[in-house]
C-alpha cells in the first residue's frame, strides 16, 4: 500500500471540487462564490484577490550528502527549496517538511524512487503561492515576508527512518529520513536559521507528522529566548479500525517503522510502556511534545476516510465507494460510522485541552492539508470557527493576539462555511 497520492500543492492554485455538502452548504457556496466574482471584478480590491505569479524557486541539492549518507531512497541528495525573507521578517523562518504518504514494504518503497518521492532526480522548481507560504501581505500577513523553506520528502517514513535494503533488481533502498532531516536543518543553520527570532516547524499530512516528530529537537536547537512554534496540519493519524473490522492502519504503520527502523525518533516514554508502533500514532506523540504545537485537522479528513476507515483492502461495496468519494452522497448509517472517528480524535485531543501554550483548530469539512490551499486558508470560502479563518486563528495563537485558541467544530453537516471549493 502507497497511501497519499503525489500532489504538487504550490505549482497551481487548487482546483474547484465537485459539489460536497447538503443544501445549505451548497447555498453558502454559491453566495460565496458571488462575492468572490463580484470583489474581483472591483479594480482596487483586486490585489487582496488575485495577487501576482510568484517566480519558481529553485531547488537546493543538499551538499555533502552522499557522504553523510543523508540521501533519498535511490541514492540522490535530498533538497530543498529557500526564498528569503524580508523586512521585519529578515530573521523569521518558516520550515515547512513536505508529505506524501509512507512505503512500509520494499516493492513500494522501490517504485517510489520513479517519482519525486524518492528522487531528486524528479524533482523540479516550485512557486511560493500557496496560503501559508504566501508572499501576499493580504493573504499570508503573519508570515508574508518571512524566510521560507520547503523541504522536499524523498524517504518515504516521515523524515524518521535510519536503515538500508536491498530493492527487488538488487540494488540498494536508502531509508535516511532521519538523517536527510538532520543534514538539511544543519545546513539552513549556516544560512542563517541560527540567527532566527522566530521559527516555525510545519508540515502537511505525513510532512505533518514528521513535524510532530522532530519538533523538540528542533525546538532544542535555538536559544531560550527564540520563538519556538511547531503547527502540524493533517498529520493526526488515528488507529482506527476500518469497515471491515481490520486494523489495516495500523498494519501500514508497523511496516514503516520495522521497515525503515524509526525507532531512533520516538519518545523514550512512550517506548519505555508501548510497542514503538503505537509511538508512531500522533495520540502518544503529542504527550511527550514539550513545545508550544498548533494541531490542524479535519474531524472528517478525507484521506482518512478514503484509506484509514474505506482503504481499498476493506472491499467496499458500492455505497461506501461513493461515500468515500463524496462525504455528501454518505447514508446517515455511514455518516454515524464517520462520526465515530471524530468522537475518537477528539477524545485523543483532549490532552491538548491541559497544554498552556498549545492550540487547534479542528472542523468539520470534508477536506485534507489546509495550510497549502489558499482557499482553505484565509478567503472569502475558507472554513470558519468562531468566525475566525483558519490562517487567523494561527495567526492569533502564533502572535499571542488571543488566547485559548482551542476550537472544535460540531459534529458534519453543521458548519456552513464548509464549502465544495475545498480541496478534498
Amino acid at each position: 500500500m502507497a497511501p497519499e497520492t503525489a500532489t504538487e500543492p504550490l505549482l497551481t492554485p487548487p482546483q474547484q471540487r465537485r459539489p460536497g455538502y447538503r443544501a445549505l452548504g451548497l447555498a453558502v457556496t454559491a453566495v460565496l462564490v458571488l462575492l468572490l466574482l463580484l470583489l474581483s471584478a472591483a479594480g482596487p480590491l483586486r490585489p487582496r484577490l488575485f495577487s501576482p505569479p510568484q517566480e519558481r524557486v529553485p531547488l537546493t541539492l543538499l551538499a555533502g550528502a552522499v557522504e553523510k549518507g543523508a540521501v533519498c531512497l535511490d541514492g540522490t541528495p535530498p533538497g530543498y527549496h529557500l526564498k528569503r525573507g524580508s523586512g521585519d521578517g529578515a530573521n523569521n523562518w518558516l520550515v515547512h517538511l513536505e508529505g506524501g504518504g509512507w512505503c512500509s514494504t520494499v516493492e513500494e518503497c522501490s517504485n517510489r524512487r520513479m517519482s519525486a518521492f524518492g528522487s531528486s532526480n524528479f524533482m523540479k522548481p516550485i512557486r511560493f503561492a500557496a496560503a501559508i507560504l504566501d508572499s501576499d501581505q493580504l493573504q499570508n500577513p503573519d508570515f508574508y515576508n518571512w524566510n521560507k523553506v520547503y523541504v522536499r520528502y524523498c524517504d518515504g517514513a516521515s523524515f524518521s527512518g535510519d536503515a538500508e535494503a536491498h530493492a527487488q533488481d538488487g540494488t540498494m533502498l536508502h531509508f535516511r529520513g532521519l538523517r536527510i532531516y538532520e543534514a538539511v536543518i544543519h545546513e539552513l543553520m549556516e544560512k542563517g536559521l541560527a540567527n532566527a527570532t522566530q521559527a516555525l516547524l510545519t508540515g502537511c499530512s505525513a510532512g505533518g507528522l514528521a513535524a510532530m516528530l522532530h519538533c523538540d529537537d528542533f525546538s532544542a536547537r535555538f536559544l531560550q529566548e527564540v520563538s519556538v512554534k511547531c503547527l502540524i496540519d493533517a498529520g493526526f493519524f488515528l488507529d482506527v479500525k476500518d469497515i471491515s473490522g481490520e486494523r489495516s492502519f495500523w498494519s501500514l504503520y508497523d511496516g514503516v517503522v520495522h521497515l525503515q527502523n524509526v525507532s531512533k525518533v520516538l519518545p523514550r516514554d512512550c517506548l519505555a510502556n508501548k510497542e514503538p508502533t503505537e509511538c508512531f500514532f500522533p495520540a502518544e506523540l503529542i504527550k511527550s511534545i514539550r513545545a508550544p504545537t498548533f494541531i490542524l485537522n479535519s474531524g472528517y479528513d478525507s484521506w482518512q476516510i478514503r484509506n484509514v476507515i474505506v482503504p481499498g483492502s476493506s472491499a467496499p461495496d458500492k455505497s461506501w465507494l461513493s461515500c468515500k468519494d463524496n462525504i455528501w452522497n454518505c447514508t446517515s448509517t455511514q455518516i454515524e460510522v464517520l462520526d465515530g472517528f471524530w468522537n475518537t480524535m477528539v477524545n485523543a485531543l483532549k490532552v491538548v485541552k491541559d497544554k498552556e501554550d498549545w492550540g487547534m483548530f479542528i472542523d468539520s469539512c470534508f477536506t485534507h492539508c489546509q495550510t497549502l490551499s489558499r482557499i482553505s486558508w484565509n478567503s472569502p470560502t475558507s472554513p470558519r470557527l468562531g468566525n475566525k479563518t483558519i490562517g487567523e486563528a494561527i495567526g492569533d495563537w502564533h502572535s499571542g493576539r488571543r488566547h485559548g485558541v482551542k476550537d472544535i467544530d460540531c459534529k458534519y453537516p453543521c458548519n456552513p462555511t464548509c464549502s465544495s471549493l475545498l480541496p478534498s
